[in-house]
């Protein structure tokens, strides 16, 4: 494989034997209840990546190591194993369908439970309760973790069937989602169904490239905003490198219109692509573009006291390790992503001569004697040859290219942020953020 790449109190309580559900052993000070609700979710954001993140930023002219978004937001930790058929690692849709309803499922579930029965989410409680909705994603917007906050099905892979629900799978006659950002062309332009235009005749705006975002019109109150055919390009290829803030500033300022209030559904996707695929400099980038919307979406809260932000991972992805004497310099000043590097030089278009330039450093003889080796073996044996450069220059280490089952952190702000502080199950985020919707 290539590198690169409730009954919820019955559910807890058999799940855990006679124990009374968690909220009964650390009882929690009622508050009132946010107008708004963020959730954003890094897919695959380990502590680890967290921790490498501050590295990265470190300015190293002065004599301390600067805080981050992360240091800075950090209340808790969460659990993120699956229901009991799935073992102790879950994936995208387990730990998003626990998330957005408060309940265990098995693995590959998009918001149902063991028995794949439906469950309600976030976004249809929020609007039932007359708030306006959103997603915002770097992957298709069908991919598991928003697919999980919106409709519900057996598979996660049945992307034509979600896409589907998408517009036919309504509350009260409404679409879940008021706002859609992110990628998909592919499912929502087939050759059997063009779900942009029934969109669009339902009364959305659609753009379909992020230069159009400064021109959206914000009074109208339905955007859907698709970027590419599956997930967007990698944000160390992208002309838009802050393509998840550009796409999370238009969200909110579409869904503050409403009177009610919003709840929206933010996702760094792709951190989770480039821990599976070893990718230490992508994974970096991905980093810096969710880091930067925290940041925004921080002083958005400062400014809306009426808001609750809350930001976590899924799950843990790659088992990235820092190593001893990590070297981030490294990583800082590439133009372009491994993958994109490899793709060119298998082409034809980027020599291999030149590719410290997308590198932002000079090669010694050795490595580049090491990249000659492998490009006549492939795009898979030079894309290797390039992360394990990059590996080895900057001291980083991968113990796996899948999920595993540590805990995640749990960042928050606003209204309400204590109810999140401490260790939690993932469940448990979700089940809060429902209360609070009541």
């Amino acid at each position: 494989m290539y590198k690169f790449f409730p009954v919820l109190f019955l559910l807890s309580t058999a799940f855990s034997g006679c124990t009374p559900p968690p909220e009964t052993l650390t009882p929690k000070t009622p508050l009132s209840n946010p107008k708004n609700i963020i959730i954003m979710i890094g897919d695959g954001m380990g502590p680890a990546f967290t921790t490498a993140y501050r590295y990265y930023q470190d300015d190293q002219s002065t004599g301390k190591i600067e805080l981050t978004v992360f240091d800075r937001l950090l209340v808790g930790m969460a659990s993120t194993y699956p229901a009991r058929v799935s073992g102790y690692v879950t994936d995208s849709a387990a730990a998003a369908t626990a998330l957005a309803t408060g309940v265990k499922t098995y693995r590959g579930a998009i918001a149902v439970d063991v028995d794949k029965q439906p469950v309600e989410t976030l976004l249809e409680r929020a609007k039932k309760r007359g708030k306006a909705t959103g997603i915002v994603v770097t992957s298709h917007i069908y991919h598991a973790t928003p697919a999980a906050f919106m409709v519900h099905n057996e598979r996660r892979g049945n992307y034509s069937e979600i896409a589907d629900d998408y517009f036919d799978d309504r509350v009260d006659g409404q679409f879940k989602a008021d706002v859609m950002l992110g990628g998909g062309w592919k499912s929502f332009m087939r050759e059997d169904r063009n779900l942009v235009n029934e969109f669009i005749e339902a009364g959305y705006q659609y753009i379909d490239s992020m230069s159009q975002l400064p021109n959206v019109n914000y009074s109208n109150r339905k955007l859907l905003g698709l970027f590419a055919d599956t997930g967007l390009k990698a944000t160390l290829d992208d002309k838009n490198s802050d393509r998840l803030l550009k796409q999370t500033v238009a969200a909110v300022r579409i869904l503050e219109n409403n009177e009610n209030g919003f709840v929206l559904m933010i996702e760094g996707s792709q951190i989770d692509w480039a821990g599976h695929g070893n990718d230490i400099a992508r994974a970096m980038g991905e980093m810096e573009d969710f880091a930067n919307t925290m940041e925004w979406v921080e002083q958005y809260v400062k400014q809306h006291p009426d808001t609750l932000m809350v930001a976590t991972a899924d799950h843990k992805t790659g088992g990235l390790a820092i190593g001893y004497h990590w070297q981030p310099k490294w990583l800082k000043n590439l133009t372009m992503s491994p993958e994109y590097m490899t793709r060119d030089i298998i082409k034809g278009t980027l020599a291999l001569k030149d590719i410290h330039a997308k590198l932002g450093f000079e090669l010694t003889e050795e490595e580049l004697s090491t990249l000659a080796l492998a490009q006549p073996q492939g795009f898979e044996s030079l894309g290797i040859a390039i992360l394990s450069l990059l590996d080895q220059r900057s001291n980083t280490k991968w113990a796996s290219t899948s999920h595993s089952a540590g805990d995640v952190q749990v960042f928050s702000a606003g209204l309400n942020k204590s109810r999140f502080s401490g260790h939690q199950d993932n469940t448990e985020i979700g089940i809060e953020l429902l209360k609070m919707l009541n």
